[in-house]
């Protein structure tokens, strides 16, 4: 996890400058994924680095309402000689869900968020679902929403240990789903 320590408004866009341990694995133009959000590394220093996001990623994601002292999610790309654990994730956000509800299953913390339909259309139950950029296997899903499980390690290492109520965060559906709808329309 990392901390936003500024957020500054350009046009329609916005500059975020992101404290984190990783910064020293960044060069200028390196991809990271932000709360689930595919960004590029701009002036990464020692200790924190910026981000630009234009007026699309703003509208698209929950990072707009992002304000100093927030924690986010920070994950590095992909090497292509490394585990894939989880499933494919890109950070292209399709669009926001909200925390509808948190309830305590034993160890573990059963989240239930709403979702556009157009949304819900790509995810089934024990399929995956990325939520802030946090891989996740889908336990129940119907017309309005969905819920998954959130086991100790996801609480303690994710931002969303700290989800309440009308939270909202960014959702990636799966891309295969989606893929697979293109290639099966007339």
């Amino acid at each position: 996890m990392g901390r936003v320590a500024d957020v500054a408004r350009e046009g329609d866009g916005l500059r975020l400058r992101i404290e984190a341990t990783l910064t020293r694995e960044l060069a200028p133009g390196d991809s990271v994924a932000v709360s689930g959000v595919c960004l590029t590394a701009v002036e990464p220093g020692d200790t924190s680095f910026t981000a630009d996001l234009s007026a699309e990623t703003v509208k698209r994601s929950s990072l707009g309402e992002l304000a100093p002292g927030d924690a986010v999610n920070l994950e590095l790309p992909l090497r292509l000689s490394d585990r894939l654990g989880g499933h494919i994730v890109q950070g292209h956000v399709d669009g926001i869900a909200r925390i509808e509800a948190v309830a305590d299953d034993g160890s573990a913390r059963e989240v239930r968020c709403s979702a556009p339909a157009r949304l819900l259309r790509y995810i089934v139950e024990k399929g995956s679902v990325t939520v802030d950029g946090v891989s996740l296997t889908v336990t129940a899903v119907d017309d309005e929403g969905f819920s998954m499980s959130l086991i100790p390690e996801t609480l303690a290492r994710t931002t969303l240990g700290a989800g309440t109520p009308g939270r909202t965060v960014n959702l990636e559906v799966d891309m295969i789903a989606k893929h697979v709808e293109k290639l099966v329309q007339p």
